[in-house]
């Protein structure tokens, strides 16, 4: 991101107001994420509702994913899916609420599609296993001891399913969620 500098910041200081909204709402219009931006800031949009938006991207981009290797088309579906879990991280800044978006996703995976472990293509495996600890670090990183309560069942239940497969990784996961 490019630094602003102190001739730009007195630029902006002698725009008037109406030249100010014409370039804001401009820039809106541009940039979908600006837009969400603005509309969090001021108060038209809130985390909870960016969240179900979010979640129900991620849930079209996975349910309806189709294509002649469908582990291939998962996969992609996976990336387009961290993305927008990660334009969610930037908009709203919420960690506890990007957290509940990685799980969603967990769940839709282990939900419908592990059937797609086994396959000879295993990108869409090691994809779901590196999502799964990244959302542990996620989870161990920025969250308080209590969550981790709360999360640890489930994300030992997603372990296990990841380590029941007889296909190797390149990184180590573990075995279950430590709470400390």
């Amino acid at each position: 991101m490019p630094t602003v500098s102190t001739g730009f910041k007195k630029a902006v200081k002698q725009l008037s107001d109406k030249e100010k909204e014409a370039i804001i709402l401009k820039a809106a219009r541009r940039d979908g994420e600006l837009y969400d931006l603005l509309a969090i800031e001021l108060g038209e949009l809130t985390p909870e509702e960016a969240y179900d938006q979010t979640a129900e991207k991620i849930h079209e981009l996975m349910i309806g994913t189709t294509g002649r290797y469908l582990g291939r088309a998962l996969t992609k579906s996976l990336r387009k899916s961290a993305k927008e879990i990660a334009r969610f991280k930037r908009v709203t800044k919420d960690v506890k609420l990007e957290t509940d978006l990685h799980l969603y996703l967990l769940r839709l995976i282990f939900d419908n599609f592990t059937g797609q472990f086994d396959s000879y293509y295993k990108a869409f495996y090691t994809a779901t296993a590196r999502l799964l600890q990244r959302t542990i670090q996620l989870i161990r990183k920025n969250l308080h001891e209590d969550y981790h309560l709360e999360y640890k069942d489930e994300l030992d239940s997603f372990l296990e399913q990841i380590h029941s497969r007889n296909k190797p990784l390149s990184f180590d996961l573990p075995w279950e969620f430590e709470v400390e």
